[in-house]
């Protein structure tokens, strides 16, 4: 295992759960951004791996939505969330990485705003 990788397990393991939600929208993120970039050089299959990951983030993160908390706000990100989904398939199946840019560019301000609110709280650096 490399320096990166066990620093990357051990900041996982050590984290907040706040901080943990943050590195998961990263990752989201960082995932979307890797298949677009694979599917626009011709490497499908790069990015079928990178896709497939933010994917199962983005409906981990939709499962953990709790609605007897925010019913309201639990409702319009399970939208985005959905949507997300949504376009990270047509990326996948279509290998089209305008698709795969959509759903960055509207996941992106989501995970902003959960990294912002995090930081206010003292839970974790924007």
């Amino acid at each position: 295992m490399s320096y990166a990788n066990r620093y990357a397990q051990a900041q996982a393991e050590t984290a907040s759960p706040e901080r943990l939600m943050v590195l998961l929208f990263e990752a989201a993120l960082k995932h979307m951004r890797t298949a677009a970039v694979a599917l626009e050089q011709g490497r499908p299959a790069d990015a079928h791996r990178s896709l497939s990951r933010a994917g199962e983030i983005v409906a981990q993160l939709h499962a953990s939505l709790d609605p007897s908390r925010a019913p309201d706000l639990c409702e319009r990100l399970g939208e985005l969330y959905r949507f997300v989904c949504g376009r990270l398939l047509d990326a996948t199946t279509g290998n089209d990485p305008q698709k795969a840019r959509e759903a960055e560019r509207v996941f992106a301000p989501i995970a902003e705003g959960f990294t912002q609110a995090v930081a206010s709280l003292g839970g974790a650096r924007p």
